[in-house]
């Protein structure tokens, strides 16, 4: 008697049945973000598997970090291949996926080496970045224009880390046309375990906050690293209505001047201790003269003292405004504000026992640490308010506010928090530098740095000086 052998089932692919209408939209741009656990990535492996078997595609498979192919979405993609029972339509590579019968081709690639490489790829038609918390707006200005075949599609996938992360603020926060976005957590994925699910469950118990970014995949507001806080930005908006308080005071317009590059100007007006206005522009550096006429003509229209960076380009400003009174016979208030420079009053005590100077490394940052403590004092008052509690005893003139009517707003909350504390060798704090925030690939926060001018410390150099005036036309 012949024995009859059952042949072994060949096992079910396994996707997630919520996310079908997301796969199958078409859409140039598809966000997946959520917490951990809610079968994201599988489930982009599956889908990736599915399409190359029936078509031919080429995937570019990429993320921040990768100094080997283990670190890719290649291992998913292995496993998702054995799941369908397709191990003999593809030929695993030591780098790289095809398809026998379609001729898909799968590429990996990490971007933080690599991205100056991915620029010359050719008819790619699924970006897939996966980890995409850490996507800089450097890489992605890389990413976008590589994908320009006809009905291509980027794949955007990523637990959310901070609200100031550009991903967030650039696919979630204000999304570009064509963008489809889905926020799915674990209680969406079928396939979790029980074991997983007791895990969550003790986490939402006894980390509430914890869990709410983890597995309820809800951006942080707070970097530890930063000077000031988003949520202590979000808590001064309107604060001078909601605390009703007035905006009795000098008028001051901080003017951040363009260096090279794709560096910009801005401005940014302030009263009392209300921010109310902003403006942002692209300037070449020989185009100095226009963009200080620019900010003279804000400072009439405001009445405000300019406060200006000094430093490099901007050394013509207070120049070209003393021409600019003597011509007009208007008298434009003027101060240098020198980054570098020394703090202002040095021998004040600005903790117990802690002068200025021992404390600060220089004026900005002295500049950023006074306007974060405003920031600081007023979320604690706010919060009290919200919370109901005991209100904090603090000065009018200790508090800030920014009203909600601020041009360029939502920017500029994002670059006031994106600078990291930093110290000299004296142990003096400091303020991120430009060169470090490019090696994070993030672009110089101009609205920040207008804003924090407006705010700081004014040593009044307003006296019209003609040799300044010459010297600024090379007589």
């Amino acid at each position: 008697m012949i024995s009859m052998q059952t042949s072994k089932p060949k096992p079910k692919p396994s996707l997630n049945p919520v996310l079908r209408s997301f796969w199958t939209t078409k859409a140039r741009n598809k966000i997946l973000y959520g917490g951990r656990a809610s079968s994201k990535s599988w489930d982009a492996a599956g889908m990736a598997i599915f399409l190359a078997n029936r078509y031919k595609l080429r995937f570019l498979c990429v993320r921040q970090l990768q100094n080997k192919i283990e670190e890719s979405v290649y291992s998913l993609l292995k496993i998702q291949i054995e799941r369908f029972g397709l191990q003999d339509n593809f030929r695993i590579l030591d780098n790289k996926i095809i398809s026998k019968t379609t001729g898909s081709e799968f590429l990996f690639y990490g971007l933080w080496r690599h991205i100056t490489e991915i620029k010359s790829i050719e008819s790619i038609d699924i970006l897939w970045s996966e980890e995409s918390h850490a996507l800089t707006e450097a890489q992605w200005e890389v990413l976008e224009p590589t994908i320009r075949k006809e009905g291509s599609e980027c794949w955007i996938i990523f637990n959310p880390n901070l609200v100031s992360d550009f991903v967030w603020q650039n696919f979630v926060v204000d999304p570009p046309a064509n963008t489809l976005i889905r926020h799915i957590n674990y209680n969406e994925n079928p396939f979790l375990s029980q074991t997983a699910l007791d895990v969550i469950a003790d986490k939402k118990r006894r980390d509430p906050e914890g869990f709410a970014h983890i597995y309820d995949g809800m951006p942080r507001a707070d970097d530890d690293m930063s000077i000031i806080k988003a949520s202590w930005v979000e808590a001064a908006l309107d604060a001078h209505k909601l605390l009703n308080l007035d905006d009795t005071g000098r008028s001051y317009l901080g003017f951040d001047v363009a260096d090279a590059g794709k560096d910009k100007c801005a401005l940014v007006h302030r009263k009392g201790i209300v921010a109310y206005w902003s403006d942002e522009w692209k300037a070449r550096e020989d185009e100095l003269l226009k963009s200080a006429t620019r900010a003279y003509n804000e400072a009439i229209r405001l009445n405000a003292l300019i406060h200006y960076d000094s430093t490099g380009v901007g050394a013509g400003v207070g120049a070209k405004v003393n021409e600019l009174n003597k011509e007009k016979e208007t008298n434009v208030q003027h101060s240098k504000f020198v980054a570098g420079g020394g703090v202002h009053e040095p021998d004040k005590f600005y903790q117990p026992k802690i002068t200025n100077k021992d404390f600060f490394a220089n004026a900005k940052a002295q500049a950023w640490w006074l306007v974060a403590d405003k920031f600081r004092l007023t979320y604690q008052v706010i919060q009290a308010i919200k919370n109901g509690t005991e209100i904090p005893k603090h000065k009018p003139e200790d508090l800030i506010s920014i009203s909600s009517d601020m041009p360029n707003l939502h920017r500029l909350k994002v670059e006031l928090s994106i600078p990291h504390r930093d110290e000299d060798r004296l142990g003096r704090v400091m303020v991120e530098s430009k060169q470090d925030l490019a090696k994070r690939d993030v672009k110089s926060p101009n609205l920040a740095d207008a804003f924090i001018m407006a705010y700081a410390p004014v040593k009044r150099s307003m006296q019209i000086n003609i040799a300044d005036i010459e010297s600024a036309f090379g007589r």
